[in-house]
């Protein structure tokens, strides 16, 4: 099982707190039915359902994907998760003791700091094979079950290369085996009018 890293621009939101209440960013860290497109011709999705089990795990909130910046997490209450119909919504509690997480604050407070990322490990995955526009042949990962693992405030989309890499080469295995299913279909289909027509 490989980690995998999705990025996406969102709207993350800060909410001042009073002297004795943590500071808050806020923000949906992944979006149901959003096309993440890695390559020409293939897409993934997340399912609505991918993350009903793995809410309860112990999931950290980061900085930029770097575990030695933890921001919250959900075994301590610092880091609060929940699904709607729109996706996956965190609430961050930030640690006024901590300079790096309110340097982040003061980051996403002016918008200089304004995407997310999750980070998981695939359990259940499923393909389809769609047309586009023109006509072509276009593969469809959906995300089915996933084991979350972290949410990211992070400066840039944190796509990894080996990563996008190995999904490039899944979807073109698909494509390849699909057009060599169909010439099969039809050298038989070619066979059996010939044995006919002899």
């Amino acid at each position: 099982m490989e980690m995998r890293y999705r990025s996406m621009p969102c709207e993350l939101v800060v909410r001042e707190a009073a002297a004795e209440q943590p500071p808050i960013i806020e923000g949906y860290f992944a979006v149901f039915d959003s096309e993440y497109r890695f390559a020409p011709g293939m897409y993934e999705t997340i399912d609505p359902h991918a993350f009903d089990e793995t809410l309860g795990d112990d999931i950290r909130a980061l900085i930029n994907h770097d575990t030695t910046l933890v921001l919250g997490r959900t075994k301590s209450g610092t880091l609060k998760l929940h699904v709607d119909e729109h996706g996956l919504f965190g609430r961050i509690e930030i640690n006024r003791n901590d300079s790096d997480a309110m340097n982040l604050y003061a980051r996403v407070q002016r918008k200089d700091v304004s995407q997310c990322s999750i980070g998981f490990v695939p359990l259940a995955e499923e393909t389809e094979i769609l047309k586009d526009e023109t006509g072509r042949d276009v593969v469809h990962f959906i995300e089915k079950r996933v084991s979350l693992l972290e949410v990211t405030c992070c400066t840039f989309p944190a796509y990894e290369e080996t990563d996008i890499s190995a999904r490039t080469q899944q979807g073109q295995d698909i494509l390849r085996k699909r057009a060599k299913a169909w010439e099969i279909r039809n050298l038989e289909k070619l066979n059996k009018w010939r044995k006919q027509k002899c």
